[in-house]
């Protein structure tokens, strides 16, 4: 499809500087309709502006959708039945939050009769590859837009010129900033410029969400989350919507400073990247969800799971969402929890979380087997003799056999 064949574009709009320039560019470009659509999942941001200069700019339309409840509920708590961890440590809070906007604007390209979706990630980053096989896999014949990879422009300063020359009222100076940050309910990211060097400590200041540990509380904070059927659904006992007991955790858990993480990870496209990322309601999450599996979960299942979660991280984080694979991995996964129902004390102090209790009525953790003390007859140790004997028959003939060479 050629530039004269879009007549309609349906931008993900921030309202900051990058997509600020792209929606004036793709209406002097393109000379399309273009409709800027924002997605509220928990970012801190100002609708009413959004709208403003989007409008000032000439969008034919303004779309903001409240989509807190929908991203904790069918994205973020989905991935955590999984204890989803990229490379052992990342919550993937960026990669969980692009299938969701790539669904919406879909969507919302077919209700406007639009000829294209557009989006503001570069050609260096994951988000390109996220957004847009998320379009795809969604609507094999949608057109996918994505300026920084075919116009003229290579920095903030060469936007914020545009501005000038357009006379595009934004809030940004010619300077690069110290860092470029993603937000949303689950997690905040810092990334690029003073934390391109690995060797360099995140200087203080860039964390927004969590407390220093100097900071912090001096005495630790118990707090209960109860889960149902893997789904956090209580906080100290009372009931909440997914967004709002995340809301809770993030304030509880940052002001203890908990959630930070400086890591530097392996990107789809091939290189190495550092990121500084705060996710501390998660981080709770992710502790006491595993710790009412570890007695509601059986051994096996489990185990299972546990194996199979890189491969489920490493789905979201390439931007496989609704594949065919993840879909079959999450009714796996899905699967498992059916009795993950219960609740769990966690002590928070200084940036750590440690389990106090955990309770189910579906709870596997039987006291009369596990004592070392009077059993009561459930469980006959002598029966450890057969099964050890069993057990180590293979490894006995493998003995054997060496014993045989080395002679």
């Amino acid at each position: 499809m050629t530039n004269k064949n879009i007549k309609k574009i349906v931008l993900a709009y921030s309202g900051g500087l990058d997509t600020t320039v792209i929606l004036h560019w793709l209406k002097k470009e393109y000379d399309a309709e273009v409709i800027a659509f924002t997605a509220d999942i928990g970012q801190d941001h100002d609708a009413d502006l959004v709208k403003q200069r989007a409008n000032s700019i000439g969008a034919s339309k303004v779309i903001i959708e409240d989509l807190k409840e929908d991203f904790t509920l069918d994205y973020i708590f989905p991935m955590f039945k999984a204890n989803t961890l990229y490379e052992g440590e990342y919550l993937l809070g960026t990669s969980i939050a692009r299938p969701l906007i790539s669904k919406r604007l879909v969507e919302i390209a077919e209700q406007e009769g639009a000829d294209a979706i557009a989006h503001g990630a570069t050609g260096k980053g994951n988000d390109q590859i996220r957004f847009e096989i998320g379009s795809y896999s969604l609507n094999p014949d949608i057109q996918v837009i994505a300026p920084w990879r075919t116009w003229e422009f290579t920095s903030r300063a060469d936007l914020v010129q545009y501005c000038k020359e357009h006379q595009i009222s934004i809030d940004a100076g010619p300077e690069e900033p110290l860092y470029s940050t993603d937000e949303n309910l689950l997690h905040t990211s810092y990334e690029g410029e003073i934390l391109e060097n690995p060797s360099i400590p995140a200087p203080e200041e860039i964390w927004k969400r969590t407390a220093s540990l100097e900071s912090a509380p001096d005495k630790p904070e118990v707090i209960e989350i109860s889960f149902t059927k893997g789904l956090a659904t209580a906080l100290d006992g009372k009931a909440y919507s997914p967004a709002e007991i995340l809301t809770n955790l993030n304030e509880i858990a940052g002001r203890h400073g908990i959630g930070r993480l400086d890591l530097v990870e392996n990107r789809f496209t091939g290189m190495k990247s550092r990121g500084c990322y705060e996710t501390p309601g998660g981080t709770l999450l992710l502790k006491a969800h595993r710790a009412m599996e570890s007695i509601t979960l059986d051994s096996n299942a489990g185990h299972l799971k546990d194996e199979l979660m890189p491969k489920y991280a490493k789905l979201i984080y390439d931007g496989f969402w609704w594949s065919p694979e993840r879909e079959a991995l999450q009714a796996l996964i899905d699967s498992t929890q059916e009795f993950v129902t219960g609740s769990v004390q966690l002590s928070l102090y200084k940036g750590n979380t440690s389990i106090q209790s955990r309770s189910s009525e579906y709870s596997l953790y039987d006291s009369k087997i596990v004592t070392f003390e009077d059993d009561e007859n459930a469980y006959d140790q002598a029966d450890a003799s057969g099964f050890i004997k069993i057990n180590s028959l293979r490894l006995k003939q493998v003995a054997k056999r060496k014993r045989k060479i080395n002679r």
